[in-house]
């Protein structure tokens, strides 16, 4: 008998892969396509849609380098970095959206599409372009300099595309994260009240980046961990409850040391 949170491996859309994870109850629920870190989809993204689905809900992790034939191993131990054309990893990310969205488990207009670290951008850069989206969610992404601006790989500046983002946003940021400044995080909160586009942001204070990721000793914070995750369950009750529907919510929660210093933060591992 299969259980909340049993993993089945799948191909969707002619060549790609990915694990679905469905919750204990029948009924149709609402669906998280869960992004994987620059890692590839090893077992953090793989715990993360694992919880999803024993909190309630359809979860799908996609490998976005399903098309990729670099070397994986090396891109598990982070000896590698992959950074492919934004119309690559999202032509990916669509497939697993309308797999989802199609699939008899998952209630109509109920479709949430999450990002981390790297593949933060992501639920910006899919977001802006279609309209069946419920919610975006970014963990301690899509804020570096590099996002901001337009290149061969990313031709969309962040700025043009948050314009275009009509569902909401959670965005989940760390105080001590070395790729991300609270300059970073302003820029990001400036930009959407700017294009009065709805949020939830929240910066967890002397924490570092990554710290949901209980597979990295350095990084882990059970604590803020816990309560991230308890944020973002909060954020998609009421998204599907639709409490985010008809208004423009802004809603900022900042906390950080009087001497902050962004030049002082370290990677961790």
């Amino acid at each position: 008998m299969s259980i909340a949170g049993d993993p089945h491996k799948l191909r969707f859309g002619g060549d790609c892969e990915g694990v679905l994870y469905l919750p204990r109850e029948t009924a149709p629920a609402g669906a998280v396509v869960v992004l994987h870190e620059r890692y590839g989809l090893v077992q953090h993204t793989l715990a993360l849609a694992q919880r999803l689905a024993q909190d309630g809900y359809v979860a799908l992790a996609p490998d976005l380098f399903s098309r990729w034939k670099g070397d994986a191993e090396a891109l598990r131990s982070g000896k590698a970095r992959v950074v492919l054309p934004d119309a690559e990893v999202a032509a990916v990310i669509d497939a697993a959206l309308d797999f989802a969205k199609a699939h008899p488990r998952v209630a109509s207009g109920r479709l949430v599409l999450m990002g981390v670290c790297q593949s933060g951008r992501y639920p910006i850069v899919v977001g802006s372009r279609r309209r069946d989206l419920a919610a975006c969610v970014v963990f301690y992404g899509a804020s570096q300099q590099r996002d901001w601006e337009a290149s061969a790989l990313q031709p969309r500046a962040m700025g043009d595309m948050l314009r275009e983002l009509h569902a909401p946003a959670l965005f989940v940021y760390a105080e001590r994260d070395h790729t991300i400044s609270l300059d970073d995080v302003r820029r990001m909160r400036d930009a959407l009240e700017t294009s009065r586009r709805s949020y939830r942001m929240k910066i967890f204070a002397d924490v570092p980046h990554g710290f949901l990721n209980d597979t990295m000793p350095g990084r882990y914070r059970p604590k803020e961990a816990a309560q991230a995750w308890q944020a973002l369950l909060a954020f998609l009750a009421e998204v599907f409850a639709g409490q985010w529907n008809g208004r423009v919510r802004w809603e900022f929660e900042g906390v950080s040391a009087q001497d902050y210093d962004f030049s002082k933060n370290v990677r961790l591992e």
